[in-house]
């Protein structure tokens, strides 16, 4: 004790702030990293001379003056740590311990293994990292948990903890508040207007990935690091610290789950937040692991819950929705129905969660195997080899959405025109499969079987709409005829083809490769046969009289009117009736 009193008193008071100016300015550990040092040590050393003298002599001045000695020492070990805290704010933000935790993640793991209870050797490790570690983060994580330690194995671990939690909760809080994230009510949420919430959901979405990721990473990471001799200290330290921010955060999809109005055109936003939830589960779950911790991982888990509820309602929602759908009015030139554009977009959007959906759905069954048969889905279902329940779902939705065109289709007064509006808009529902997640959910049988359902359409159209004009035509054109019977076919040919060119020049095919299958289709039916006609017979008519009212197209001027088809007499307005459309 006289040894241990001789060596830590002149140091210890040296650095008592009341004692002098010099004291009470200046910082031991920016001062002299040597000295602080050997500070700790006669801290440490002072420590155990008392548990040792006081199991002899509790009440020996000795043991009063060492007592005396150990309070000046902790005043200045806890003006350092408050210090060294308040001073590299910016030096000890998430993001910079993010970062020196990457690359000193090796050392760190090492010093887990040491003994903890070898204090002399905790301090030879502690000085070591303070005089090889150039990195300004580096070193003031390890000064504080030097003095953390050293006030823990002291017995003043509170006074320690309390400054700790004051400023590094401040930090946090602050951050929250800069990532803005606000704690709003469920009456709140309710009056929001959409276009106000959907901005506050956006936020959430950056906010929630730099919050797990660096901020309470960050601070779980530090957490550790300084308090790691002690695992209770450690786990309420955190909690305290990360608690309050870390619910506003988690909370906020709940209340929006549970408050928003439910619409299909919302289910996207509530898909972004579920999927956040699901894809930082590991590391919420990683960072707050301890039992304290425990109602933080609940919160997180019951948003992630209420947003799958939700989800299932706005999907049950656009279901009703398309179904109840009864235009009746039919889109001029058998174009692309409004529904059909909506529909596709949206159910292509959803696609893009399909993972998410598979977990949100897995409670609902999908449509019963035998309310109707496999080839209205269109993708293969067995017992052997069953279709997943997700691809099941947009088969069923794409089926409903098909059946709607198959009645509309049945407005229209000209059977060709509604041959052309289904051809037009199955083409139109493939090439969104093709060119989207669906392609993979309902596999290339389904294309190809409606892909053969756009090539009947199309032929369907072509034979309603186009028969009178090849049949017009002599199938032998070269065949020797009576001068009369030409003028017929002539005249005949030139009124059902001006009949069928006004007609069909009111149609709309917006698909380009549809649009030439069909002109080249029914050009290859009606301008071969038609100008072997015409060269055979045209220098005989044209001697006669009014030969001009006989021939009035040249094979030419046929296949450029032929050209021209299924672009529409104008741009069509696109209506827009139907109740929802996909909005990111």
């Amino acid at each position: 004790m006289n040894r241990t009193l001789e060596m830590a008193e002149p140091m210890i008071m040296k650095w008592d702030p009341n004692s002098t100016n010099y004291a009470k300015v200046t910082s031991l550990f920016y001062e002299s990293r040597g000295e602080a040092n050997e500070f700790i040590k006669c801290v440490y050393n002072l420590q155990k001379a008392m548990h040792f003298h006081s199991m002899e002599n509790s009440k020996s001045d000795k043991l009063v003056r060492a007592q005396s000695l150990m309070q000046v020492a902790v005043k200045r070990l806890q003006k350092e740590f408050y210090q060294i805290l308040s001073m590299n704010r910016a030096h000890l933000d998430p993001e910079s311990i993010t970062t020196v935790s990457s690359r000193t993640s090796a050392r760190s793991s090492l010093s887990e293994f040491e003994d903890e209870e070898e204090d002399d050797r905790i301090v030879v490790v502690a000085g070591e990292s303070i005089s090889e570690v150039e990195d300004v983060s580096n070193v003031a994580m390890a000064d504080l948990r030097l003095i953390a330690e050293c006030m823990i194995s002291s017995g003043y671990a509170k006074e320690c903890v309390k400054i700790y939690k004051v400023i590094r909760k401040s930090i946090i809080d602050e951050a929250i508040y800069r990532l803005d994230v606000e704690k709003l009510s469920s009456s709140q949420v309710h009056k929001m207007d959409w276009e106000v919430l959907d901005l506050k959901i956006k936020d959430w979405l950056r906010a929630a990935d730099v919050a797990v990721k660096i901020l309470f990473n960050g601070e779980r990471i530090l957490c550790d690091h300084v308090f790691l001799s002690n695992d209770s200290i450690r786990e309420s330290c955190f909690t305290e610290i990360s608690k309050d921010g870390s619910m506003i955060l988690f909370s906020f999809p709940e209340i929006v789950a549970k408050n928003c109005k439910k619409s299909p055109e919302k289910v996207f936003r509530l898909l972004d937040m579920y999927t956040a939830i699901s894809e930082h589960w590991p590391e919420i779950e990683a960072i707050f692991s301890s039992d304290s911790e425990s109602v933080i991982r609940s919160q997180a888990l019951t948003s992630h819950d209420k947003l799958g509820e939700s989800i299932r309602t706005a999907l049950a929602e656009f279901e009703t929705v398309l179904q109840k759908e009864s235009s009746k009015t039919p889109i001029a030139g058998g174009g692309i129905h409004h529904l059909t554009v909506d529909v596709m977009d949206y159910v292509t959007v959803l696609a893009d969660y399909s993972n998410v959906l598979s977990d949100i759905l897995a409670e609902s069954p999908p449509p019963a195997k035998g309310s109707l048969p496999e080839s209205y889905f269109g993708i293969a279902d067995t017992d052997e080899s069953p279709a997943p329940a997700i691809s099941l779902r947009f088969a069923w939705l794409i089926l409903i959405l098909l059946c709607k065109l198959d009645g509309k289709a049945k407005h229209y007064k000209d059977v060709s025109f509604a041959y052309l509006f289904l051809a037009n808009n199955l083409r139109y529902i493939i090439v969104k499969v093709r060119s989207s997640n669906l392609k993979y959910l309902l596999g290339e049988n389904w294309i190809s079987k409606h892909e053969e359902k756009v090539k009947q359409s199309a032929s369907n159209y072509e034979r309603l709409g186009w028969s009178h004009v090849i049949e017009s035509l002599p199938r032998e054109p070269n065949a020797s005829m009576a001068p009369q019977q030409v003028k017929e076919i002539f005249k005949k040919f030139n009124s059902s083809f001006e009949q069928a060119h006004w007609k069909h020049s009111m149609c709309v095919v917006s698909d380009s490769y549809l649009r030439d299958e069909l002109k080249i289709s029914i050009t290859e039916k009606i301008l071969p046969t038609y100008r072997e006609f015409y060269n055979k017979y045209r220098n005989a008519i044209i001697k006669e009289r009014h030969s001009a009212h006989v021939v009035r197209f040249s094979p030419e001027e046929v296949g450029h009117q032929l050209s021209d088809l299924f672009f529409g007499p104008i741009e069509l307005e696109r209506c827009l009736s139907f109740e929802f459309s996909p909005s990111r």
